[in-house]
């Protein structure tokens, strides 16, 4: 088989996905000076820098100059300080407003941001779920907070798939292998075909999407393997569209049409036509 051929998929076989990496976080800026400072106890659960946040504002102008924030029908954050932060900052509603009577998708200041209030106005759902978690254990850069403490801090993203309130997958003395990172992103990339939404995003960690996405690929041309699963940079957005050959998903065509005058003869029409006239002889 020629592995360049195009690829033809039934519609609702298909998801887009939007991947997106968090903005620059404090641990990028240690740990790019010396790698050592990801074991630093004062990078747990790491924040946005000043200019993080600039990419975030930078990427939330993208999207909506390209039509892409009005296609999005569910955002899935990786229930971190930093990606929650890049996901509210960069898919939410304008500048949160006193006196409207919804809770906002982050309070001001999260997180020590220094930015004011996420409106969880005319935006998607969110959604936290921690099977797109950044690489887990030894580094406090990854280790998340309880789930009682992030409602206080982000109260329109809904935390109801993170089943226990204290971070229970993250250890002090045991670094998640990186073949247990891509198995762990196949099982949130099959887990998505139960979700009813066909446009995604997502956002998580270089790790993690860089593990993940080496498991596919393998039946495309070398120069678009490596498109799908090169490292990601600091809030770099990549579509994909995920396509489903193994029928995870049982969703019917909401735009297939079945042709057919209902009722009539599918034959060319001057034939049907004959037949329509013709009556049966009767003694």
């Amino acid at each position: 088989m020629d592995v360049a051929q195009s690829g033809l998929y039934p519609l609702q076989r298909c998801k887009t996905v939007h991947l997106v990496r968090h903005a620059q976080g404090i641990h990028n800026v240690e740990g790019e000076k010396d790698f050592s400072a990801y074991m630093s106890p004062e990078l747990f659960d790491a924040h946005l820098t000043p200019l993080g946040w600039n990419q975030v504002d930078n990427l939330r102008k993208h999207v909506k100059a390209c039509g892409l924030s009005r296609k999005i029908e569910l955002v899935i954050t990786s229930p971190l300080l930093r990606t929650m932060q890049t996901a509210v900052g960069v898919f939410g509603g304008e500048s949160y407003t006193e006196g409207v009577n919804i809770p906002p998708l982050m309070v001001e200041n999260a997180g020590h941001s220094g930015q004011p209030a996420i409106s969880s106005l005319n935006c998607p759902p969110f959604i936290a779920v921690e099977r797109c978690r950044e690489h887990l254990g030894v580094h406090p850069c990854d280790k998340r907070r309880s789930i009682s403490e992030y409602q206080q801090l982000f109260p329109a993203i809904d935390f109801s798939l993170v089943e226990n309130d204290e971070d229970v997958l993250w250890k002090a003395d045991v670094r998640e292998a990186n073949e247990e990172v891509a198995a762990r992103g196949v099982k949130f990339i099959n887990w998505l075909w139960t979700r009813k939404e066909k446009e995604i995003a997502i956002v998580s960690h270089s790790g993690f999407l860089f593990h993940t996405l080496q498991a596919f690929g393998g039946d495309c041309h070398s120069i678009v393997k490596e498109e799908i699963s090169k490292h990601f940079a600091n809030c770099e957005l990549r579509s994909m569209v995920l396509v489903d050959r193994s029928l995870l998903g049982s969703e019917t065509s909401s735009c297939n049409y079945p042709g057919k005058i209902p009722h009539g003869l599918d034959l060319p029409s001057d034939v049907a036509d004959e037949k329509q006239t013709e009556k049966p002889f009767l003694n």
